[in-house]
C-alpha cells in the first residue's frame, strides 16, 4: 500500500503561480512513476504531467511550457510548479504513484487538492 498526501492548492488570479506538493509513504518501490492529474466539474480526469524515477518527464500539451514537474527520490515527493495559470486550469488536482513492481497495477491516488484560477 502507498499513501499520498497533497498540499498547495488554493485560489489565484489568472497569470499567477501555485506550487503543488505530494508526499508518498508506505511500500515504495524505487522504480515508479509519479504524476499529477486533474478533474474539472463535468469533465473526466486528465493527465497533467508525469515523471519517472529516473527523471523522464511528460506534459499534456495544454500545460507544456507553463508547468514543471519535479521529484525528490530521497523524500518520495513530487511537486508541480504551475505558472501563467489560466481559468481553464481550475480543477481538483490529484497526485498519483504507480510501479510495475507493485501488485496494484492501477496505482494509488491522493485525496485531491482544489486549484481555482479567477479571471
Amino acid at each position: 500500500q502507498v499513501q499520498l498526501v497533497e498540499s498547495g492548492g488554493g485560489l489565484v488570479q489568472a497569470g499567477g503561480s501555485l506550487r503543488l506538493s505530494c508526499a508518498a509513504s508506505g511500500r515504495i518501490f524505487s522504480i515508479n512513476v509519479m504524476g499529477w492529474y486533474r478533474q474539472a466539474p463535468g469533465n473526466q480526469r486528465e493527465l497533467v504531467a508525469t515523471i519517472t524515477s529516473i527523471g523522464t518527464t511528460y506534459y499534456a500539451a495544454s500545460v507544456k511550457g507553463r508547468f514543471t514537474i519535479s521529484r525528490d527520490n530521497a523524500k518520495n515527493t513530487v511537486s508541480l510548479q504551475m505558472n501563467s495559470l489560466k481559468p481553464e486550469d481550475t480543477a481538483v488536482y490529484y497526485c498519483s504513484w504507480k510501479s510495475v513492481l507493485d501488485s496494484n497495477r492501477d496505482g494509488y491516488w491522493g485525496q485531491g487538492t482544489q486549484v481555482t484560477v479567477s479571471s
